[in-house]
């Protein structure tokens, strides 16, 4: 799978931009650097059975080895103390990052209901990504019934220095853009 994101790049994206936007140099054109899925847990901080529930899912899902973020500061309010596990995250980089992406944009996003597209405002004015999923049930490893809706935060990390090629280079990949915003 992540083979096909790949060639893409290399025989479609970097072309278009040496090409269209008049990059020199290959190496210079802008890649996806990597991408890291966050789960926040609140509840998780009070019940280790819900933390390591959604440890196991996040694997599922990324292929890769989860860990558990823990509170940096103790927050009265929250009831959290230091050292608290408060989420969940794994940041994935390579064919693991290529395959991801290509689930998500292929098989993941088409499951989400009501998808029109995904907001292109997202960006954060250095050329990466945010979004959030209301819901881990989208992805095709959860199966069976979910105990516990949780969602998460998807961000993609590139080396672009514009929004404008960040955009460019996520719709080339199949990233699916409403044009409605």
């Amino acid at each position: 799978m992540s083979v096909a994101l790949k060639e893409i790049y290399e025989k479609e994206i970097v072309p278009f931009f040496i090409k269209e936007l008049g990059y020199k140099n290959k190496m210079a054109v802008p890649k996806v650097n990597k991408v890291i899925l966050n789960m926040g847990v609140g509840e998780g901080s009070r019940n280790q059975a819900v933390i390591d529930k959604h440890l196991q899912e996040l694997t599922n899902i990324a292929g890769q080895k989860a860990v558990v973020t823990k509170a940096k500061k103790s927050v009265s309010n929250f009831k959290i103390r230091q050292g608290m596990p408060v989420g969940i995250k794994v940041t994935l980089r390579g064919e693991r990052m290529y395959n991801f992406l290509y689930k998500f944009f292929n098989i993941a996003m088409p499951k989400i209901r009501d998808f029109r597209g995904i907001n292109p405002n997202s960006f954060d004015g250095r050329g990466n990504f945010s979004m959030g999923v209301s819901e881990q049930s989208i992805f095709p490893e959860i199966t069976g019934e979910i105990s516990r809706v949780q969602g998460m935060d998807i961000i993609i990390v590139t080396t672009a220095k514009t929004d404008r090629e960040a955009r460019y280079l996520l719709e080339k990949l199949g990233m699916p853009f409403s044009k409605n915003y």
